[in-house]
């Protein structure tokens, strides 16, 4: 009697035991299978075989124009025009490459929190606060994160000076989140969207072409490298963001018309084999 009543709490620590293990390997099993079908989804995005669906999200930080914002929702035709040119040039054929929806504005005190990370803890801790931040937003402005390939999320703000207006962009390279940050009004809105088309092009795959001063790399950089005369280079390579003059000269573009994929930037992609 004595050893049976021994062995009762060694079964049951056992059982416990097996009960624990059983459990970390099926959330396990499932953060596998969630990591595989989410690289799945990403690869799949740069096999055009079927338009992807882009949320643009306007995020306002103090009084901005409507009609800027207006601006921009009316711009987005021609931004997609644009780029399914682009996709015709390298020899795509179809589907457009790209559908924009314009979602907001809703009002913000922060942008979305994705900076570069410093370490395991520092990117669990970004990962938790972007999404918590995502979670807010995306429920107040109405998009269902799952519908979409990728969200760009732009933080609009009033123009502090008229002679000069900031703009800036961070994305996950890969992934499906982009951000930009811009003081806008009417005439920055072609630029602003610009500027979400790079970010959008990070979370496909394209790296940058520029330099640490923030020129453009010759001659990836360069929208038309084989241009007779090379400068002034008359459209902007998508991943560049500014327009080469020559002379280590560089101005940003002025309008979507300017918007160029340089071959590199299209086999990045998937454009281009």
């Amino acid at each position: 009697m004595g050893d049976a009543g021994e062995r009762q709490p060694e079964r049951r620590r056992g059982v416990f035991f097996r009960v624990r293990v059983g459990v970390l390997l099926a959330i396990l099993l499932g953060v596998a299978l969630f990591a595989w079908r989410d690289v799945r989804r990403r690869r799949g995005r740069t096999e055009w075989d079927r338009p992807l669906d882009v949320a643009l999200v306007v995020l306002r930080e103090g009084p901005v124009d409507p009609e800027a914002v207006a601006a921009m929702r009316a711009r987005l035709p021609a931004l997609a025009d644009r780029l399914e040119a682009e996709r015709r040039r390298h020899g795509g054929t179809g589907v457009r490459p790209f559908f924009f929806t314009l979602h907001g504005p809703v009002d913000v005190s922060a942008p979305p929190p994705l900076r570069p990370d410093e370490g395991v803890v520092d990117a669990v801790e970004r990962a938790l606060a972007l999404r918590s931040y995502l979670a807010d937003v995306d429920g107040r402005a109405g998009v269902d994160a799952g519908a979409y390939d990728a969200r760009i999320y732009l933080v609009v703000r009033p123009p502090v000076s008229r002679d000069r207006m900031g703009i800036e962009g961070a994305s996950e390279d890969g992934g499906h989140v982009g951000s930009v940050q811009v003081e806008l009004d009417v005439s920055m809105v072609d630029f602003a969207l610009f500027v979400a088309t790079h970010e959008l092009f990070h979370t496909l795959g394209a790296k940058d072409k520029y330099d640490a001063t923030g020129h453009a790399l010759d001659p990836d950089g360069l929208a038309e490298p084989d241009l007779q005369p090379r400068f002034p280079q008359r459209l902007v390579e998508v991943m560049a963001r500014s327009r080469p003059l020559g002379g280590g000269l560089e101005v940003p573009p002025e309008s979507l018309d300017e918007l160029s994929v340089g071959a590199a930037t299209a086999r990045e992609i998937g454009w281009r084999r």
